[in-house]
This record gives C-alpha cells, structure tokens and sequence, in this order.
C-alpha cells in the first residue's frame, strides 16, 4: 500500500515533528517507509527521517506492508497534510525562551541591532586593547571576566578487541544495557521539574536520539563482526554524526553534536564510568572545553557559570541556544587553538566580537573589569526608568519601543519597558527556516506579536532580504554590491507570490491587535502605490475566502538618499516614516558599513547625514504624519535630544537601550 502527497507540516519533518511522525509510525504492526526523491527510509527512525531532510511542500511516498497497512498510510498521509502536526506539544524545544537572566541575550540579526551602547562601546575597547587573543564564532552575547575552568575529559578509547563467537550476544546485551540506561539518565532529567523549559526540549530531542534504532542497530552490526561494544559505538555515532554534516541544513548539521554526545553517554555507560562533574565549577567561571554536548550543559549549574567557550559548535548548535537562554556568554568553534587555554587561570570573553583572551595583561584586564561594573551601575540606576512614559518638554509622549526579531524577544522588551515595536525584522522568521514560510505560519507569528503588545503598535517591516542576506525559496543573482541591488521592496514588488502571501497574513493578524507595516528600501513613490494595489488585492480575496482581516497604516523606511530627497511627497502617500540610520548612513557617505577601512565614515552624526534626518523629520512633520527612527541612532543618548528637536515622536531599539533612552529624553525635557 503506497500513497503520495505534498507535505505540510510547518517546516517539514525537522527534529520534534519527525519524533512525533516516528512515533505514529510505531503504533501500527506494518513496515513504513517514507520515499523522498527516489531515497527510502524508515518511518519508524527519527534520525533517519531528519537525514533524509523532508522539507514543507516536498512531495513524498508512503509505503507501507502488513496487517494494517492501509491504515497506516493513511493516519500517516493525514499527520503530513496538517501544517500543526507536531507542533502542539512542541512548548520551547525549538528556541528556549529567557531563562531566567536579567541580561539574557537573543537571536543576533543579520543587521546591527540599535541599542546597547555600553555594550558596544565594551566591545569595541576590548577588541583595541586585547591584543591578538583567540577569535571564534559569537555564539552569545555578553561580556565576562572569571576564573577558567578548563573541562578537558579523556577520550574514549575503545580497546578495538575482537571477540570470540561466544562473546558476541553477551556484548550486544551489554550494549542494550547501556543504551537503556542512558535513556534512564535523560528520561530522570525531564522528570525534574527545575529543568527550564527551553533545557528540557533539548533534553527530549537528545533522548530521541538515544531511542533511535540507528545508532544501536549499526553498532549491533558491528558486534556482530566481532567488534567490541564501545568500538562499535564510536564507530556508529561517527559515521551518522557524518551524514548530518553532509545535509546541506545548518540546523541538521548541529545534529552532528548531538549524535557524538549520546554515543559518548553511550560508550562511557559501558565502560562504567561517569562524564566528569561540572557541579564543582565555581561562580562566575568561564567554562572552556574542546567540546561540551548539550546533556552535560542542560544539566551543568548553569547559575553558576559566567561565561562558555568551545573548540567546536556553532551558532545554531544545542550549546549556544542553552547559552543564550540563560544570557551567558559564548564562543564556539575555536577549533585546535582552544588548546592554548587549558592552562589560562584567567579568562576574558566577549560574545558580541567572539573573542577570548588568556590571563589578559594588566591594562586589557583593567578595562575588561571597568566596563562590566560600568554596565552594572548603569543597569541598576536605569531600573527606575523602565516604566516611565517619556515626554517631550510640551507634554508631547515620546514612544520609545523595540526592535525585534523573533517572539522569543517579546518577554525581554516587555521588561525593559517597551512602548511597542518599532521594527519586528520579519526576514529572521524567513532566514531561520529551511523553505518559504506559509501565510498560516506568518499570519500566527504576527498575531501572536500583536497580541503581546495590545493596544500598544507594532510596526512590521515586509520581507527585507538580499544577495547579503539570502533564504530559501528565493535564487538571488550573483551580484557586485547586493547593498545596491535587488533587495527589500525591490525584491518584493518582483515576486508577489511571496510579497502577496506576506500581505495576506499581516491583513489577518491585524485584527488582533495595533498592526503597523513599513516597507524597506523605499527609493520610488511607485513603489508604495503598487503595494497598495496588492494589499487591496489581498483584501479582496481574503474578502472572497470569508477570512477576518483589518486594514494597517502603511509606511515607508527612509535609508534611501532619494526617500530623503522625495521626503514630502512621500509623506502624502503614506501613515508614517520610520528612518532607518543603519543603511541612510552608509548611502549618504557612499562608505559600507561593514569595512573597517571607512568605519570613520559611518557615522551618524556626520553633518550630511543629521541635515538627510533632519529634511525626512521636517517633510513628515510638515505632512502630519509620525516621524519615528529605528535605526542604531536611535539609542544614542548623545543624539536623542536632537532627534527630538527635530519633531521625531517615535525611537525604537534594542530592549536593552530603552531604560537608558528614556532617562536620556527626561532629561532633555528638564527632569524626571
């Protein structure tokens, strides 16, 4: 019995839903297989099933041979076909929420987030000052100073002994004891209810593993060639962690660690032995380790630990979400060079530039020590500003609000005091996925935004992606400067069937909240008017459907010197301007951004570029329609009494800056 159909689940049959599939899969007597692009797996093998990398509207074949055959193609072909499937009970597997940390840091966008100031500033004078130090992948943000603990456990060495016939049933049976009682060890971390809820999906998502039939039938295999159990082992979490590495997936490709980190459980169960102990890692101690799997971290004290840094992982590895879930700092991928801190009694890192020195010199050490009890006094006396309305000296309130990128960010702006969204990036949501998100999951991720911050506005930016910043689903032309190319609105206007799916679904999130959209990369008045014609065009056919929606106001982003210089009859288009410093920065002085060589000229504050906010603030204010800036100027103390001289009513930045931009905007106005 065989039947074929188009995916739906939401992002495909990655980790939690292919455990979910597998599981469905195993209640039923017949043999499943799923069949994509002429390759056949097992559909009672979670790893296999996430090697084969079944994506969201892919096309697949259900086969299946026994007793209930037909029944299992069709409760198997049902579960595809729902884009929930799951998903329900999926809770903070995917991407851990805070845990717990006042200074908890997020996803790092694709463009410089506006905001910490000191933060920035630290990162900078550390990057002067600690001369060559190590350079690896910043993984997660933030600043430590602490003692190392170097965390370097034996390898595991198989004894590579060939057993006798005799000794060969006696191994695999040693094996199965092994395997069960890791799944002991992981099945008691779920069952602690001091487990964060971001540790625990991890935790279920290594415990899958485990119970995989793939690792324990190829190490069964080779037992059964005469070859002992812990060679065995290690042989066959290397050969699966290799195939993940093959996925062209940087999410399956972080799978790789977490296949060697259950072989290693694995392999030292059988040889009687246990991980060595991160209990007695003292307070405030940066963590250093060729490798550290995600088990032993979830199950570290994590309160303890002031800073990690790695020989191996990457950004999307297990390792760096625990990290950013309870804001500790983090640099992975060091590769062999993390040898030259085993013997370090001193560690300074800086999650932000990925850089980590050894015993830092008295002057680096110094500075590292003056800029973290600088942020610290200036975390606690901002406190006070975190609930305070801002309001120019007229009485006029100034929203200062936040610029996100994912949901996971909404508890963070929440606490700093945020007024709303002024910039929710929706092209993170396009970027992490491994296909064109369907207007179903953008219309629930838009929602759920509004919903958070009822009645106060969020203000979404439409899809922003270029040759510098590609997803997929999207083939994007090799181009000489993708900053000048076909990229934000550009991009958009020429692909509807991705612009329109956006539209719809920023049409019905609107009804659940203050939804606001501004389109990026603005240089033509044209263009506004041609999105508006899709957006009635939506509207008409959400009309036909019989689908909720509600009309937003629709605004533009001013980083185009020639939005600067159509600035008034723009603003007759349009609800509002939203100046985006970042990139009217590097427009106006022809300097990118990202070159060091002309880093002096990108300056904000450069005169050319205050008189082009300056013209944009004057036609907006002029017109009657709000002047808001999301850009990194935007938390700038220095400039935030010019900026709202200049008539801007609207700042928004990171959640981190906006305690210090409202003390900033109380005291221009004379006073608390």
């Amino acid at each position: 019995m065989e039947r074929s159909t188009i995916v739906r689940v939401h992002e495909g049959l990655h980790a939690r839903p292919a455990t979910r599939f597998v599981k469905l899969a195993k209640s039923f007597e017949s043999e499943v297989e799923i069949v994509k692009g002429g390759k056949a797996v097992s559909a009672k093998s979670p790893v296999k099933l996430m090697l084969l990398a079944v994506k969201e509207n892919e096309e697949v074949t259900v086969r299946a041979s026994g007793a209930d055959a037909i029944e299992a193609v069709e409760a198997l072909i049902g579960y595809l076909e729902n884009p929930r499937s799951g998903l329900e009970e999926d809770g903070a597997a995917a991407e851990p929420g805070d845990g717990g940390r006042s200074q908890a840091t997020r996803e790092t966008s694709a463009e410089p987030p506006a905001g910490d100031a000191p933060a920035a500033a630290f990162s900078q004078a550390a990057g002067e000052t600690a001369g060559q130090g190590l350079r690896g992948v910043a993984a997660s943000e933030g600043v430590h100073l602490g003692p190392a603990f170097a965390h370097f456990p034996p390898q595991i060495t198989p004894r590579s002994q060939m057993l006798a016939p005799a000794g060969i049933e006696p191994e695999i049976e040693r094996l199965h004891a092994a395997v069960a009682a890791v799944q002991a060890r992981m099945d008691a971390a779920l069952a602690d209810r001091g487990l964060a809820g971001g540790d625990r999906g991890i935790v279920a998502a290594l415990r899958d593993i485990a119970a995989d039939d793939t690792l324990l039938g190829e190490a069964e295999a080779s037992i059964r060639k005469g070859f002992d159990a812990v060679s065995a082992m290690v042989a066959a979490a290397a050969r699966t962690a290799a195939e993940f590495g093959r996925v062209e997936d940087a999410y399956l490709n972080a799978r790789a660690d977490d296949v060697e980190a259950v072989g290693r459980q694995i392999c030292l169960s059988l040889l009687g032995q246990d991980e060595a102990d991160l209990a007695a890692i003292p307070e405030g101690a940066v963590l250093i380790a060729e490798d550290i799997g995600a088990w032993d971290l979830a199950r570290a004290p994590l309160q303890r630990i002031g800073a990690v840094v790695c020989g191996k992982g990457g950004a999307t590895s297990h390792v760096a979400i625990i990290a950013r879930s309870h804001g500790i700092p983090a640099v992975l991928g060091l590769g062999e060079r993390i040898a030259e801190l085993k013997a370090a009694r001193e560690v300074a890192v800086d999650g932000h530039a990925g850089r980590v020195v050894a015993d830092p010199e008295k002057a680096v050490r110094a500075e590292f020590e003056r800029r973290i009890e600088a942020a610290g006094k200036e975390r606690d006396a901002l406190a006070a500003y975190r609930n305070v309305t801002p309001r120019r000296a007229d009485g006029t309130v100034i929203e200062v609000a936040a610029n996100l990128g994912s949901l996971e960010e909404i508890e963070a702006a929440k606490a700093a005091g945020a007024m709303g969204v002024g910039l929710f990036r929706t092209e993170l949501l396009f970027m992490r996925h491994m296909h064109l998100p369907s207007e179903d999951m953008q219309a629930e991720t838009y929602a759920a935004l509004a919903k958070a911050f009822a009645p106060l506005p969020v203000i979404v930016r439409t899809l922003d992606i270029g040759g510098d910043k590609p997803v997929a689903g999207i083939d994007f032309p090799e181009e000489e400067n993708p900053f000048l190319g076909w990229r934000g609105i550009r991009m958009c206007l020429d692909r509807p069937d991705v612009f329109k799916r956006q539209l719809r679904a920023l049409l019905r999130a609107s009804v659940h909240g203050n939804v606001k959209v501004m389109l990026p990369m603005v240089s033509d008045i044209d263009e506004v008017r041609r999105t508006r014609t899709l957006i009635d065009e939506c509207a008409a056919e959400l009309d036909l459907d019989g689908t909720a929606y509600a009309r937003f106001d629709l605004g533009v982003m001013i980083e185009t010197p020639a939005a600067v210089l159509v600035a008034p009859a723009l603003a007759r288009e349009v609800a509002f301007f939203s100046i985006g410093t970042n990139d009217l920065t590097q427009y106006v002085m022809a300097a990118d951004r990202l070159n060091p060589t002309v880093a002096a000229l990108n300056d904000v504050a450069n005169p050319a570029v205050m008189a082009a906010i300056e013209m944009t603030a004057k036609a907006g204010v002029e017109a009657g329609i709000m002047v808001g800036m999301c850009g990194e100027a935007a938390g700038r103390p220095d400039l935030i009494p010019r900026f709202i001289d200049m008539g801007l009513t609207e700042l928004s930045m990171s959640p981190a800056s906006i305690p210090r931009a409202k003390k900033a905007i109380a005291d221009s106005a004379g006073g608390d």
